[in-house]
């Protein structure tokens, strides 16, 4: 029977959890007041308060003046602890900075900071995203700030607004627990993982003027190839040619920027549309580090060939957005 409850009252909860955090506002920054810190007991200060009413009882029943002064002098310190909970977070200014893109399948990570204006240490102060259950906490020095880190992983591509944040606290007593949930505007653009190995980049277009560069090089190498040479980057050394040959083998880097490459979603030779983009990802990252000149060609959109970084980005864009 208790199993046959059990889920309609968790539809239940989270559905007033979701109503109750969507009645909260979009902020980067929030400054803790009495409007939006909530403070219950905790299962400690439950069995305190049951211990209380116990020996309130007993004192009744056998006049004892210790006993009274025993459960008035605890539940006096209760109380005490109570206040002191609730203004370890009220006054307390919170504000997060975004986190920067990442791929999917990696953490987003960013840092919110608490900045404590009254002269007096703010103690056992943790944040987390809501529900996740892993916490950073930290100490809030008077008249100074402090920076934690907070991460959670992204379900998707696209663009995500960061998760509901909450922070609480126990101070002093435990028995206590004062609360606050933050929704952040910040946002997150979080792009498709890389296919990994890397595949090889498809054959680039030679640029009108320079027919030359489909032809070979100097050495008798393919366009694009050449003969090894004392000082080049490892990371231009074409190893399943050397595995074959034996012989290693450097991409001319001038050569290769005599062509246009397009990196073409319908050439990618993959049916599931999120693996031709993680196929197009790892083929902007290569071809950039690389310095080549490329374009990207999506079902929606063309982006022009180009290189750097800016460039790099409105195509990781594009792949997040597709």
């Amino acid at each position: 029977m208790p199993r046959l409850w059990r889920h309609p009252l968790a539809h239940v909860r989270a559905r007033v959890a979701r109503w109750w955090q969507s009645r909260l506002p979009l902020s980067d920054s929030i400054t803790l007041n009495q409007h939006n810190v909530y403070i219950m007991p905790t299962r400690a200060g439950l069995m305190l308060g049951v211990t209380l009413l116990v020996l309130l009882v007993a004192a009744i029943n056998y006049q004892l003046n210790l006993g009274y002064l025993l459960t008035f002098l605890l539940a006096g310190s209760a109380l005490v602890g109570m206040h002191v909970g609730h203004g370890t977070l009220r006054g307390l200014r919170m504000n997060l900075t975004a986190p920067e893109a990442i791929h999917l399948g990696s953490k987003a990570v960013f840092r919110v900071h608490l900045h404590n204006a009254r002269r007096r240490t703010r103690y056992g102060i943790g944040l987390a995203v809501h529900g996740a259950g892993q916490w950073a906490w930290t100490d809030v020095p008077g008249q100074a700030s402090a920076t934690v880190q907070l991460a959670f992983l992204p379900a998707r591509r696209g663009r995500h607004r960061l998760p509901t944040l909450t922070a609480e606290t126990r101070f002093p007593l435990g028995t206590f627990r004062v609360w606050t949930l933050w929704r952040p505007a910040a946002q997150v653009l979080v792009y498709p993982a890389p296919e990994v190995p890397a595949p090889q980049l498809p054959e680039g277009q030679a640029h009108e003027g320079s027919a030359h560069a489909s032809a070979t090089s100097v050495q008798g190498e393919p366009d694009g190839l050449r003969a090894y040479r004392r000082g080049d980057a490892l990371k231009t050394i074409v190893w399943k040619k050397a595995a074959k040959t034996g012989e290693l083998v450097s991409r001319d880097s001038q050569t290769l920027q005599q062509q246009t490459l397009w990196l073409d979603q319908q050439h990618t030779g993959l049916g599931q549309f999120e693996a031709q983009l993680s196929r197009l990802c790892a083929w902007v990252l290569l071809a950039e580090q690389l310095g080549l000149i490329y374009g990207l060609r999506l079902k929606t959109q063309d982006i022009a060939p180009s290189n750097g970084l800016a460039h790099q980005q409105r195509c990781l864009l594009a792949l997040a957005l597709a």
